[in-house]
């Protein structure tokens, strides 16, 4: 029995009694009522009830009747089947979700928790602490950029990387796909995807791994005059880089990924996707525009400080840039890799002359004189684009 039954039980018992005394004028309104712990008021419209339905009068007809919102036996039945049978291992708020867009679920989230836990189904958590609140947000979006990465086995016996570049203002989530190593071409592959549908963005925070920076001692300080190639492509596009020196300091970048190894793992075996390429694809069609449909908030301040790229072609820049010697071939060695600088209008030969070499973040290659480009090529060589040079 509920405590409100309980509780109702003892005073109908008491009144009784006390309601005797009244009568026979041994109690006051006053003192009959203190006993029972209402007011006068109260006690005289108790004796009314009492006079006229009998102790049935006192009885609070909410604790016995059920309400007519309540939801029907079956449609309680059917929710906790469908977690039951297919989304055990979803937590509510990830059920919820699934509830409303795929099942048509008309129910607040507050009754679909409150259900699976009546009937057993998840078990209440326990309070959390008080949280602290160590940074306040960026002000406006487009100030900072968040990017991490996290290994972790996504789909059955496959450990992938996931690499997530989301905004510190309003947690969107800008890029986000799974590679097979965490590296410098997936990060400037993330960097170039938000420049190419937002703008540049004011300035770039991340962990201290190689591919960002050089750190002379393990576990010390950033050598920011030593750039690495993440670093050179930075610089070139006026982007402040911030180094974080603890988990803690990236803690928002770590809790979102706890959710996506607890939410995407279980959609993606839920879907049956078990190789990269579809995997991918499911985050860009699915998953990601319904997370940031949840997740994401309005920044402390309206608009953002993204501004439009309008110079040559982003790729270019973010990209690793090496410096090579054409041998007398004509031809330029990179990474095991022959690449044969086909004829063109300026001059018969590049021999001796020095030259860059472009690696993207799908592999392709592309060499440079100064400004113009002489050639493109696949990643094992083959040439892509054998047109005279032109201004990159």
């Amino acid at each position: 029995m509920k405590r409100a039954q309980v509780l109702q039980e003892i005073r109908t018992m008491e009144f009784e009694r006390i309601y005797t005394g009244w009568k026979t004028k041994s109690l006051t309104q006053e003192d009959a009522a203190r006993i029972l712990g209402v007011s006068s008021r109260t006690f005289r419209r108790y004796i009314n009830q009492y006079d006229d339905d009998g102790i049935q009068g006192l009885y609070d007809k909410r604790l016995t009747q059920a309400s007519h919102r309540r939801a029907p036996v079956d449609e309680v039945f059917d929710v906790c089947t469908l977690y039951r049978q297919k989304y055990s291992d979803f937590n509510v708020k990830h059920f919820f979700r699934w509830y409303q867009k795929k099942h048509h679920g008309s129910r607040s989230y507050t009754w679909v928790k409150n259900t699976l836990q009546t009937n057993g189904l998840v078990i209440k958590g326990k309070i959390k602490g008080v949280h602290r609140k160590r940074r306040e947000r960026s002000p406006y979006a487009g100030m900072m950029i968040h990017q991490d990465g996290s290994t972790h086995e996504w789909v059955p016996g496959k450990q992938w990387d996931l690499i997530v570049t989301m905004d510190d203002a309003t947690n969107e989530h800008y890029s986000m796909f799974f590679t097979q190593e965490e590296g410098t071409a997936s990060s400037l592959r993330g960097v170039r995807e938000v420049i190419e549908s937002f703008g540049l963005f004011s300035s770039f925070y991340s962990d201290r791994g190689s591919h960002y920076w050089y750190t002379p001692k393990a576990g010390g300080k950033v050598d920011k005059k030593n750039p690495t190639q993440f670093g050179r492509a930075m610089a070139n596009l006026g982007i402040e880089m911030i180094a974080a020196y603890s988990p803690e300091a990236r803690g928002r970048s770590e809790r979102m990924f706890k959710t996506h190894q607890d939410r995407l793992v279980k959609e993606l075996a839920l879907t049956g996707i078990t190789n990269m390429e579809k995997a991918n694809q499911y985050i860009n069609e699915i998953y990601l525009p319904n997370f940031n449909d949840e997740f994401v908030k309005s920044p402390p301040e309206e608009g953002n400080v993204f501004v439009p790229w309008c110079g040559k072609e982003i790729r270019d820049i973010l990209c690793e840039q090496f410096k090579r010697t054409v041998n007398n071939d004509n031809c330029v060695s990179f990474k095991g890799v022959i690449l044969q600088i086909p004829s063109d209008q300026y001059r018969c030969h590049y021999v001796k002359v020095r030259v860059r070499v472009n690696r993207y973040d799908d592999g392709s290659l592309s060499v440079f004189h100064g400004p113009r480009r002489l050639a493109s090529f696949n990643e094992i060589g083959e040439i892509l684009s054998p047109k005279k040079g032109q201004a990159a």
